[in-house]
């Protein structure tokens, strides 16, 4: 195996000795590998978008179940290193050559605009546009919508690569950890092995135990249940009335193995509040009508205080970063400013993506927004500008806010713009909507293809090769994501219930209805919940702030609290136990949870939510009952 060289340029942004030219031309001349390798191939193009479809769906599945969607470059990489290395031993004539580092890591960036870029719109503006109108979107609609937000987002992080990433050296730290994955799979084959190895069998037997429960066993074999119910009752009514039960599914389990431990014991913390102590009152009460016990019935009530909690504390927490904000706008001004002073000839002008294609790129998608808005969904013209417009200054604050933090405030990107469009359209709730979805589907995917570009950058990877197979994937995700909304949302009544509790979609539409009826409209009981639920929404984020570092681990994450109150029970119950397995792996073998982790949990959503997309399209032929 070939080496890869690991150039000091993060340190080099920090220089005030050195100018934003020096900067580039130092990458330039010690990392740049663009023109000595293979990267922008059909085979790198192939893979990342066959990758990325399975990823959409994976990632459909699970913002559907849980409200967030999964980071697919580093499973993408894994996948693609070890899918790839089977062929070529397998069929050696024709696939004869390794793919070099940088065709991998183009081939994440096409993986990564499929499965990430596309879906967080369904599960979120067109989740709760179906639960407040009652119809879908058709699908000519639907479709090119979903491809102009995604192209949108690709196209405004045009200027924002060169600035952020090559001048200022934002971390991007999942940017970073791709790299090194990338590094580690070219440099240290049995590692890479490894980790396939794991990712492999986890996702044969998330796919085999979602078969089992929800597909169609020979043999007339029992079927594995769907929940393993606990003995015992609150308020005389049976645990399960009040989803506190076991899941049968490995996928929340996963994915708290992912997201920490935080968040997910927050999440219990909540689940245990809501469903253990609040919701039995209220049934008490009659506030809860006790005759329709379930899922459904709870969440109508505690919907309004678990996104009172959500929306207040990622609204705070975004203002919060108010020097991350002026910074954005303060560099505004060099987004589009040439580098290369005097009329020098600038070296990455033939590789960098020229502006040309950020105003031809943006225009159109932004024209498309525009018009869809106003024909399919009667905004007027001047909203779909404003929100166009509005879409391009907050996706910078988004893009800086990952790259210094790591995280993506689309929450607030979305209510920021719900909240701008309910007081200008008070009373049109779809207006309210689909503006905002312009907004955090184009900021988020801003944002998530620059940490993309940040991998390339590390790697010395050719910028415009890269972006091109970024804009490649958004076709793709767009051709799979749309089909697999409508076959696992056949219709609204689906939505907030036990099988797709949408928690962001609910969310949305909690805020879009509220917006237009006002507080009036609400039981007194849950005017007190969200109250409650702001006050506590802005407490625990300024905790930190006032109390010592010692007790900052034992302080809730607000969004954790928050989002137990809209799914179920169980859901936290199973992201809590894979947190805790994932921490326990990790204190008394850090090495083996290093390696494996990642790679089992990533195997296991992508088994088993796609072994659910096959058993759905399965039951909607015939083929099984």
């Amino acid at each position: 195996m070939s080496t890869f060289p690991e150039p000091n340029v993060e340190t080099t942004a920090s220089d005030r000795k050195m100018t934003p030219e020096e900067i580039e031309l130092n990458w330039y001349k010690t990392c740049y590998q663009g023109d000595d390798m293979p990267q922008l191939t059909l085979r790198a193009v192939v893979m990342g978008a066959a990758l990325g479809m399975v990823m959409s769906m994976s990632n459909l599945y699970v913002g559907l179940k849980t409200g967030w969607s999964l980071g697919v470059a580093i499973t993408a990489c894994i996948l693609s290193y070890t899918i790839y290395r089977t062929l070529m031993a397998a069929f050696p004539r024709f696939f004869n050559t390794p793919m070099s580092i940088l065709e991998n890591n183009c081939m994440q960036s096409t993986a990564s605009s499929a499965g990430a870029s596309t879906g967080l719109t369904m599960v979120s503006a067109i989740s709760a546009y179906l639960m407040i109108t009652g119809h879908h979107i058709p699908w000519y609609i639907l479709a090119p919508w979903t491809l102009c937000i995604a192209a949108l987002g690709v196209f405004m992080a045009i200027p924002m690569k060169r600035n952020m990433i090559n001048i200022e050296q934002l971390k991007f730290p999942s940017g970073i950890a791709a790299a090194e994955t990338l590094r580690s799979l070219h440099n240290k084959g049995a590692e890479a092995v490894r980790k396939a190895r794991a990712l492999g069998f986890a996702g044969l037997f998330g796919g085999a135990l979602a078969w089992c429960r929800d597909g169609s066993l020979p043999f007339n074999l029992p079927k594995v249940p769907g929940a393993l119910q606990f003995p015992g009752s609150i308020g005389g009514f049976a645990l399960s009335k009040w989803t506190i039960q076991f899941d049968m599914s490995m996928v929340m389990i996963a994915a708290g193995a992912i997201i920490g431990w935080k968040v997910a014991w927050s999440m219990l913390f909540g689940a245990i509040v809501n469903y253990g102590i609040l919701a039995p009152s209220m049934v008490s009460a009659g506030v809860i009508d006790s005759s329709k016990l379930g899922f459904r019935e709870i969440v109508r009530w505690s919907t309004w205080t678990g996104a009172s909690i959500m929306v207040t504390s990622g609204l705070l927490a975004f203002f919060m970063q108010w020097k991350t904000i002026v910074r954005a706008f303060s560099g505004l001004g060099r987004l589009f400013k040439k580098t290369v002073p005097g009329g020098a000839v600038d070296p990455l002008e033939r590789i960098e993506v020229p502006a040309a294609w950020f105003l031809t790129g943006t225009s159109i998608a932004g024209l498309g927004c525009i018009l869809i808005l106003a024909l399919a969904f009667g905004t007027s013209w001047y909203m779909g500008i404003i929100a166009v417009l509005m879409t391009f200054l907050l996706a910078i604050v988004a893009c800086r806010a990952t790259g210094e933090s790591d995280i993506t405030p689309v929450g607030a990107m979305g209510k920021i713009t719900q909240l701008m469009f309910g007081a200008v359209a008070p009373s049109n709730m779809v207006t309210n909507l689909m503006t905002a979805g312009v907004t955090a589907g184009a900021a988020s995917s801003s944002a998530d293809l620059l940490v993309d570009l940040k991998s390339g950058y590390l790697l010395g990877a050719n910028p415009r090769k890269q972006f091109i197979a970024q804009f490649v994937g958004c076709f793709f995700g767009t051709l799979v994501v749309v089909p697999a909304f409508y076959l696992l949302v056949p219709d609204a009544s689906v939505l907030g219930t036990d099988k797709w509790p949408a928690p962001a979609a609910q969310v949305w539409a909690a805020v879009a209805r509220l917006l237009s009826t006002g507080l009036g409209a609400l039981h007194p009981t849950a005017r007190l919940g969200m109250l409650t639920g702001a006050v506590i929404g802005i407490i625990l984020p300024l905790l930190p702030r006032v109390l010592p570092q010692k007790t900052h681990k034992f302080i809730p994450s607000a969004m954790g609290v928050g989002l137990a109150f809209v799914i179920q029970f169980y859901n936290s119950l199973s992201m809590f136990l894979g947190a805790s397995i994932a921490t326990v792996i990790m204190k008394r073998k850090p090495e083996m949870g290093d390696t494996y982790i990642i790679p089992v949990a990533s195997g296991i959503i992508a088994g088993e939510s796609l072994m659910g997309i096959i058993v759905a399209i399965l039951l909607a032929s015939g083929v099984i009952s």
